[in-house]
């Protein structure tokens, strides 16, 4: 990829395990803006200002998503093999005290034109099992393996899953690796793969974080085929390199009701032009490169953060006016690198969009003391006290999301 855009080097990422290291990361706020100025989410780019919710959805938006395409998350390919789903099995059951029915569901891409690539889509949804109605769902990118077993050692206190319940509401549990692998080695497989026949990218096409949400949006595709939910409220959840996935997927993706988005840091939430934990040459580095648009290399080689045509307050504004939380932890505790409060400056800029729309940005633009949850406008934000992991918050995310998601 660094030949095809004619690149020799690229600049070393943040080094968040060596203090003393010449690139060590930054965590000392003074220093964490140095490109203070944003784009404009409400100026096109022969420089009128948008005025009009009319010029908002048929100008500035479809501006700021090519950019996001060509840049950053890089391009869908316009012929992608269909799904077909599979129902594999249903199991009656209780999740704590709560009795529940699970549906476990494989969606299979049509590889006929390259059957070398096999992807098939991972996906459970479980709701409860008296519902009398189909039920709201909140869609997990879920975690597998190893990652899965270090977050659950990380989690104290109630679960999740029954807090969901106990509203009368259900999840789904969608794996994103099983439609991209992890991996740049693994660019050749996976749908990214598929849909190129085993070749390798063009710089604009799209990484593991696009590929991702678009499995999120096929997901979606299943949920509002199935009898036992409310197809018209789905949720999504994200944490880490999932909260970033997430937050793309309700950016492009408008049947997506609400979304928690939970420590996504560079690439999710959190503006590129931050100097804080994480940087923007992190994301172009050998561990994560395969997330982005091949193009996004040039702004850690011959190009800054400060070129990029939009930052992350601009994908927070994609999902305008849809509602949004934005979640971190405690730089204390474990969660510095993905800038919780790079996250927040990214909410507040993204706020004239939502009031635009007739919604509400965030109900304050002052970073909050960690703790304090800001619930009342239309983008929510709490920092907990905690490390690198979504539990803390997801009290607050459903006292946020009750304001919109409702048994019928």
């Amino acid at each position: 990829m660094m030949d095809l855009l004619h690149i020799k080097s690229l600049r070393p990422g943040a080094d968040g395990n060596n203090p003393l290291a010449p690139n060590a990361a930054n965590y000392d706020e003074a220093r964490a803006n140095p490109h203070p100025d944003l784009p404009d989410p409400l100026r096109l780019n022969d420089g009128r200002s948008v005025k009009t919710a009319a010029q908002w959805w048929h100008e500035r938006r479809p501006q700021i998503e090519a950019a996001f395409d060509r840049d950053i998350y890089g391009r869908v390919p316009a012929k992608i093999p269909a799904v077909r789903w599979e129902l594999t099995g249903a199991t009656a059951h209780r999740v704590g005290k709560y009795p529940v029915i699970t549906e476990h569901i494989v969606g299979h891409v049509d590889n006929s034109s390259y059957p070398y690539v096999n992807v098939d889509i991972q996906l459970s949804v479980t709701v409860p099992a008296h519902a009398k109605h189909p039920v709201p769902v909140i869609m997990e990118l879920a975690w597998t393996g190893k990652i899965a077993q270090m977050i659950h050692r990380m989690e104290k206190g109630p679960d999740w899953r029954e807090e969901v319940l106990a509203l009368g509401w259900g999840y789904a549990k969608y794996v994103p690796t099983s439609v991209q692998p992890d991996d740049g080695a693994d660019l050749t497989h996976g749908i990214i793969g598929l849909v190129n026949k085993g070749q390798p990218r063009k710089p604009d096409q799209w990484g593991a974080l696009r590929a991702w949400a678009w499995g999120a949006s096929r997901a979606v595709d299943y949920l509002q085929s199935d009898r036992l939910v409310d197809g018209s409220q789905i949720g999504i959840e994200g944490h880490s390199r999932y909260g970033k996935a997430a937050l793309v997927a309700m950016a492009y993706d408008p049947r997506i009701a609400i979304g928690y988005i939970s420590s996504s840091g560079a690439g999710g939430a959190k503006l590129l032009r931050r100097n804080f934990g994480e940087t923007l040459e992190n994301l172009a580095g050998v561990g994560e490169y395969h997330w982005m648009a091949g193009n996004f290399l040039k702004y850690a080689g011959p190009l800054t953060e400060k070129d990029l045509p939009v930052d992350a307050h601009e994908l927070i504004a994609m999902c305008a006016p849809r509602s949004v939380f934005i979640s971190g932890g405690s730089p204390h505790a474990g969660d510095g690198w993905v800038d919780a409060h790079g996250m927040f400056m990214a909410a507040v800029a993204a706020g004239p969009v939502y009031r635009l729309l007739g919604k509400s940005g965030l109900e304050s633009d002052t970073f909050p003391a960690m703790g304090t949850p800001l619930l009342s406008g239309d983008i929510a934000f709490r920092q907990h006290h905690h490390g690198h992991t979504p539990l803390p918050n997801w009290p607050y995310f459903l006292t946020f999301a009750q304001r919109y998601i409702h048994l019928r």
